[in-house]
């Protein structure tokens, strides 16, 4: 981990893993002004898991990629895209002389640990020939991977606190394995109907 950070941080109920695109809507006047200092200023900002179950005080940095629509009223359509993680050491309900939120940050650097062995491409490839599904890019990495498998949040915290390229792997490949079992058993069973 690096030093502490301060960075903007939006407490949401989601936790975007890296690489993934995240659609958000603005409306809060504290989150609009945030809105316009990530433009402004090419920042990134923090979305914090706002949840009972994180206890590590886990969240995703993000960077806005584009602004979708805004509204007369104020509020804006963005994606954002996770460019990393943190641990949350200090909270700040304003991060003055700021309308929003903010807080001093470990940053996780999740791209560092991100390469994929041959086997676990081997068989991320096989699962998605098997969900009927093409790879965009011949070069992904884990957290490519783990976005496909759409992890829940139980998962998402698990996954994102595992620090190792060989803990994440063995993680990966775990769900991997399950899903693979899952859509086998789909396919096999899909003409089968049994009448009573």
């Amino acid at each position: 981990m690096d030093e502490l950070k301060r960075i903007p941080v939006f407490p949401l109920n989601i936790l975007p893993l890296p690489g993934e695109l995240v659609p958000l809507h603005i409306f809060e006047p504290r989150y609009r002004e945030l809105l316009k200092d990530v433009e402004v200023n090419d920042i990134e900002f923090g979305i914090l898991f706002a949840h009972p179950s994180n206890e590590k005080r886990l969240g995703s940095l993000v960077k806005l990629e584009s602004i979708l629509k805004r509204y007369e009223t104020g509020e804006s359509d963005i994606v954002v895209k996770c460019v990393d993680t943190f641990i949350l050491s200090k909270f700040y309900n304003q991060l003055s002389p700021k309308l929003y939120p903010g807080g001093a940050v470990f940053f996780l650097n999740a791209m560092d640990e991100s390469s994929v062995s041959a086997d676990l491409s081997a068989k991320f490839e096989e699962y998605m020939v098997l969900r009927n599904s093409k790879i965009d890019d011949c070069e992904y990495n884990i957290h490519d991977i783990a976005n496909e498998l759409d992890l829940d949040l139980t998962d998402r915290v698990k996954y994102l606190r595992l620090l190792t390229s060989d803990k994440r792997q063995q993680f990966i490949n775990e769900r991997l394995d399950f899903r693979k079992h899952v859509l086998d058993w789909e396919v096999r069973s899909k003409d089968n109907y049994y009448l009573n």
